[in-house]
């Protein structure tokens, strides 16, 4: 059999919740952090508790933030876009003379 394979054993391993309790037990670890234990889980104590797991409360305002911002419609999207290619035909020379023009000056500016 191999030796020195399996982890150290804890027999004091401390567990403490959040809610303060803390208790010992025997495992892997030296100390455990949990967020719920049987003295603060709704279940054992027959209370009702909302127990916030991954961040839900605040996924729910990020969602309702963005459902507030303003949404183009599809026509206007397509709008917007045929208006931006206007713009960028507009932008580029009309005759081979202006074209060679910007070609020698974007030349000498990768040149320098």
């Amino acid at each position: 059999m191999k030796t020195n394979i399996h982890p150290k054993w804890y027999d004091d391993c401390q567990v403490s919740c959040a809610c303060g309790n803390t208790f010992t037990i025997g495992a892997s670890v030296p100390q455990i952090q949990v967020e719920v234990c049987s003295n603060c889980h709704p279940f054992y104590t027959g209370q009702m508790k909302y127990v916030d797991t991954a961040g839900r409360v605040d996924a729910f305002l990020s969602k309702q933030a963005k459902a507030q911002t303003k949404h183009l419609s599809k026509s206007e999207k397509r709008r917007v876009k045929k208006q931006k290619q206007l713009e960028k035909e507009l932008e580029r020379p009309d005759t081979l003379d202006e074209l060679r023009k910007l070609a020698k000056v974007s030349k000498k500016k990768a040149k320098n």
